[in-house]
């Protein structure tokens, strides 16, 4: 029996309405949870990166992988597991002024979280942390203590330990096959 471990996938698209809702599918139809996403530009004009987490077998998720690349506004995707890549969620936590400025370490806590605050008013202060889902966690619980009024986490965003993007290798591949056949 294969083992179970959790994957990032990362996915070079065209910006298209509805292609999210697809990629989606394809998970539910496979029986896979999706644990964080995130989308945004990548480092290539018009293209952009949807960052997905899941637990998978690697043949589920391999199968899952080339499922997305039958999409048309799907240039390549990718799966990869947490030694491979650098990753990292932010996290926001807001809280009550009053109850911070008693605080009497407030200073030493937000650097032992290397965390900062982002806004400060009379009424609440929100907190900003970067990093892996277990230090944002672990800040949350000791937060606690104030009452956090909101908490709020991102989906990892994530990038290959390769020198570019792999699907810059690929893109360079096809460009060069579409010039031999004219």
């Amino acid at each position: 029996m294969e083992e179970v471990k959790n994957y990032t996938v990362l996915i070079y698209t065209e910006n298209q309405i509805g292609l999210l809702a697809q990629i989606s599918n394809v998970f539910t139809r496979r029986n896979l949870s999706i644990w964080s996403l995130s989308a945004g530009a990548s480092s290539m004009e018009g293209i952009h990166t949807i960052t997905i987490t899941t637990d998978a077998t690697e043949r589920k998720i391999r199968d899952a992988v080339r499922q997305i690349e039958k999409r048309v506004d799907v240039i390549k995707a990718f799966f990869y597991t947490d030694d491979k890549i650098v990753y990292r969620e932010m996290a926001l936590y807001k809280l009550p002024t009053p109850r911070l400025l008693d605080c009497e370490d407030l200073e030493g806590l937000l650097a032992k979280y290397n965390a900062r605050i982002v806004e400060m008013n009379r009424t609440f202060t929100v907190i900003q942390k970067s990093g892996h889902s277990d230090l944002t966690s672990a800040l949350y619980e000791e937060l606690q203590q104030f009452g956090i009024l909101q908490f709020v986490r991102s989906g990892r965003i994530a990038i290959t330990r390769a020198q570019q993007e792999p699907v810059f290798k690929f893109l360079q591949k096809r460009e060069k096959e579409r010039l031999n056949k004219q």
